[in-house]
């Protein structure tokens, strides 16, 4: 993968930049501007090359050009947090767009237009991918969050531009995450949580070859906890994800990683905030309640795990975080993970807004911007945005 170490001079030279600014809006304000922030190091770097930068994102999943998912709001944040006059684009491509890139100055900043007002850009349109080469002379892919996709912006422009590298976001993610599976710091501790078995599949077999320990939490311990004939009430668990978990309880022996699942659970009779809940001493659901959340005795031992590792992954919260009666589990973790002594990489997605919701996103190791593309890579797939960039 070529970095911006190998893109030679820049000076007065236009680099389309691919970055990440999928962001939150609220009421037409950027709500969490932490993928913005986490461009900012690449876009430093090459305007202090003298480079004249287009940058390209892509925001939600606007159908036509709606008005609402205009990145507006996300050129003006760029600008308070860079300092630099931020020029937004009135669309991707076409003779207005390539007339704004001729015109830029060493340093100047062109944002485009959302990405995906081109209906070309999810289909990796060659037309589309053609356009965006010709406003630019170098090419630097730095949105890790969209890596795993071939679009026109992550792939196809890639294969037009021959002078073409990772950003330094991009770069760090890839290192980090590879060297995670290839020379983790011993032991290797994994906490996963999330909704499904069948979500994140791949992910378990992987690491159940690589790490030392998997912790189990959120919703996805159910069908484990009823392949091994436990009951599960009214919490959330599906046939096949159940065929799933018994399938890799079966094979336990040829895995290097031990498997761990909670001890105890904290029950609510129903999904809100205003539900009756009790702490189960053990794992076994009557009928009528729905487990939400692990226990006590669960966070103290798999806090316990955690302090004892060399390097952690943490990727999906233990319980319904976001309901506050249901979070002491999830933020236990949360505070585990920022206080250990080991190497700590947190995946994107809720793992990643459990830590800034707790105020603990600056106190781990890495924290990914991209959940769907860290999975993927650490399953083992080629991610397209990356393969590009040899």
């Amino acid at each position: 993968m070529r970095t911006l170490r190998d893109l030679g001079d820049v000076n007065g030279k236009r680099v389309l930049v691919r970055v990440d600014f999928n962001v939150p809006l609220d009421h037409g304000a950027v709500a969490d501007d932490t993928r913005i922030r986490a461009a900012l190091p690449t876009i430093v770097e090459l305007r202090r090359r003298g480079a004249r930068l287009v940058l390209a994102s892509h925001l939600g999943r606007p159908k036509d050009r709606d008005p609402a998912l205009s990145l507006r709001p996300v050129a003006d944040r760029l600008a308070e947090l860079s300092d630099v006059h931020v020029t937004l684009a009135p669309g991707v491509v076409g003779d207005d767009v390539g007339a704004l890139a001729e015109e830029l100055a060493p340093g100047d900043v062109l944002l485009l237009e959302n990405l995906r007002y081109e209906p070309g850009e999810t289909r990796n349109d060659p037309e589309l991918s053609d356009a965006l080469a010709d406003l630019a002379d170098v090419y630097v892919n730095d949105a890790f969050g969209a890596a795993h996709r071939a679009h026109a912006s992550t792939e196809g422009v890639a294969h037009r531009i021959p002078n073409h590298a990772a950003g330094l976001l991009l770069e760090r993610e890839v290192t980090t995450l590879r060297a995670l599976l290839d020379e983790p710091q011993r032991p290797l501790v994994t906490v996963l949580g999330g909704a499904k078995v069948s979500d994140k599949l791949a992910v378990i077999e992987r690491f159940l070859e690589v790490a030392d320990t998997i912790l189990i939490g959120g919703a996805m311990c159910f069908p484990f906890l009823a392949a091994r004939g436990h009951t599960v009430g009214s919490s959330l668990c599906e046939d096949v994800d159940v065929e799933l978990a018994e399938r890799l309880l079966a094979s336990g022996h040829e895995h290097h990683a031990s498997l761990e699942l909670p001890s105890d659970l904290m029950l609510a009779d129903r999904f809100a905030a205003d539900a009756r809940t009790r702490e189960l001493d053990g794992v076994d659901v009557p009928d009528g309640w729905m487990g939400v959340d692990i226990g006590p005795r669960t966070s103290a031992a798999y806090t316990a795990e955690i302090a004892r590792a060399g390097t952690v992954f943490w990727n999906g919260p233990m319980g319904a975080f976001e309901i506050e009666p249901f979070a002491a589990g999830t933020r236990a973790i949360a505070d585990a993970v920022a206080g250990a002594p080991g190497k700590t990489v947190v995946g994107g997605g809720d793992s990643a807004a459990a830590l800034q919701s707790f105020g603990l996103a600056d106190r781990v190791t890495h924290l990914s911007t991209g959940g769907g593309a860290a999975l993927e890579l650490i399953e083992g797939r080629p991610l397209p945005g990356v393969e590009a960039l040899s």
